[in-house]
């Protein structure tokens, strides 16, 4: 008889400890059908909050704008949507959502600082450029709070970009503001991982508590892969699974490895960052930016395939970024590109920077459809992404009918659809709609007046 398990069993070495994916011996032998509905049921929401900076180009973006209320995709999506064509049954398209208090109210320039502040927090920031920054909390830090303790890590915060805490990075706000989404308190942004190694070692738990530079480089050369320390607990819990689960145990140890695999060909490989716009990174973090967005988005999957968290932000890149994008040929920074006041040549570079993301975007959404989730269906059933930032046209700087896509369902929303909200509807509501649907329901948050439709 094959062995029931415990959700949070993982595979133990000496100095790692890797969990594991949902096996059906994970679930008691036996179970009426009402029961396992009701599993089901309960099985958790995750939430991923993707933010791009810059705004779009948004008459060739956003959703026609209709009369409030729900209606299928069209068929002929806005030209710069079309790469989410492929996707379109996951996806739901919002159109009317807005961030006042990312506006000026008298405090000036600085749209594009106030856009990353004000886009989880829904929170117009202290102007300064000093150490007395003030915002508000963040949805995800929200949500995060009523869940505290139910997941290895209560929250994840990732990105491409580095986190920056001081210095004026926009008409006198601090870069604390333009380089984090996440806050823990109105005072304390959290720092986001950008290294895909370091991540990955934080999710399988390789290397003890405090481990130094020094130690980790001696425990990486004496091991080809942190798998190896798992190989023998692995073979023993195999003998004691079923047909079904042994496959998928394998299936996942393998793409655990061939992740890490990825992770050491940029360790191994020089490239120059000064093509990319950027200062020189650090070592391990990819120059070329579709790889190190494609690792981030395959270990925000594999955290949530584990249930190490529930909640991740992924900050795409930092709010006013200048990155060039060589790849598709646009080799001028996009902040600058995004100030094209009418130039056609500029808003062809943004195009195709829009277009980009757009179906990196769809990329992500399809790796996580192909994952098997709890409730019988895919990861992306259970899970909720929200896609965006918190400028509608990069030119004009305006922070309404915001670029806003949510994929997934986490039982709560019905992808395939347009979704007309009343103009200038707090996006806070919509925050308040998806923390319900993560079993977090919230009174109020932000400068919401109410809930939204998702």
């Amino acid at each position: 008889m094959a062995k029931t398990l415990h959700r949070r069993t993982v595979l133990r070495g000496i100095g790692t400890a890797i969990a594991l994916p949902w096996l059906e011996a994970m679930s008691p032998g036996t179970i009426t059908r009402t029961a396992r509905a009701a599993a089901r049921t309960s099985t958790p929401t995750r939430l991923a909050f993707l933010f791009v900076p810059n705004g779009v180009h948004a008459p060739e973006w956003l959703p026609t704008p209709g009369n409030p209320g729900v209606s299928p995709i069209p068929a002929d999506l806005p030209p710069l949507l079309r790469p989410l064509d492929r996707v379109r049954q996951h996806i739901t398209l919002h159109s009317g959502l807005s961030h006042r208090n990312a506006t000026a109210l008298g405090d000036g320039p600085g749209d594009h600082a106030r856009s990353a502040a004000c886009f989880l927090t829904g929170t117009h920031p202290r102007k300064t450029a000093g150490s007395d920054i003030v915002n508000g909390i963040s949805i995800d830090q929200a949500i995060a709070a009523r869940h505290q303790g139910q997941t290895r890590f209560d929250s994840l915060e990732i990105g491409c970009d580095p986190t920056l805490t001081a210095g004026n990075c926009d008409s006198g706000y601090s870069c604390a503001y333009s380089a984090n989404i996440a806050w823990r308190s109105p005072r304390t942004p959290v720092a986001k991982e950008t290294s895909p190694r370091a991540l990955f070692e934080r999710l399988f738990m390789a290397g003890p508590i405090g481990e130094s530079q020094e130690a980790r480089g001696r425990r990486l050369s004496r091991r080809r892969s942190i798998l190896d320390a798992v190989r023998g607990d692995a073979h023993r819990l195999s003998r004691d699974l079923g047909g079904r689960d042994r496959s998928k145990l394998e299936e996942y140890l393998d793409g655990a490895r061939e992740l890490e695999r990825r992770i050491e060909q940029v360790e191994r490989s020089e490239q120059d960052s000064s093509e990319w716009g950027l200062d020189r990174l650090p070592k391990g973090v990819p120059g070329e930016y579709g790889t190190h967005l494609a690792l981030m988005g395959d270990l925000m999957t594999l955290a949530f395939r584990l249930d190490l968290t529930r909640v991740c932000t992924f900050m795409w890149a930092n709010e006013g970024s200048n990155r060039t994008y060589p790849m598709i040929d646009v080799r001028q920074g996009h902040h600058h590109l995004s100030h094209h006041a009418g130039d056609e040549s500029k808003i062809d570079a943004i195009r195709q920077i829009n277009l980009w993301q757009n179906n990196r975007f769809a990329d992500l959404i399809e790796r996580l459809a192909k994952v098997e989730g709890e409730r019988g269906g895919s990861l992306l059933d259970d899970t909720l992404v929200l896609f965006g930032g918190a400028i509608s046209d990069g030119n004009r700087h305006n922070h309404h009918d915001l670029p806003i896509v949510v994929a997934g369902g986490g039982g709560a929303a019905v992808p395939g659809r347009v979704v007309s909200h009343a103009s200038r509807t707090p996006l806070c509501n919509l925050y308040r709609s998806m923390a319900s649907a993560a079993g977090a329901p919230l009174e109020e948050f932000g400068d919401s007046n109410g809930a939204a439709t998702l």
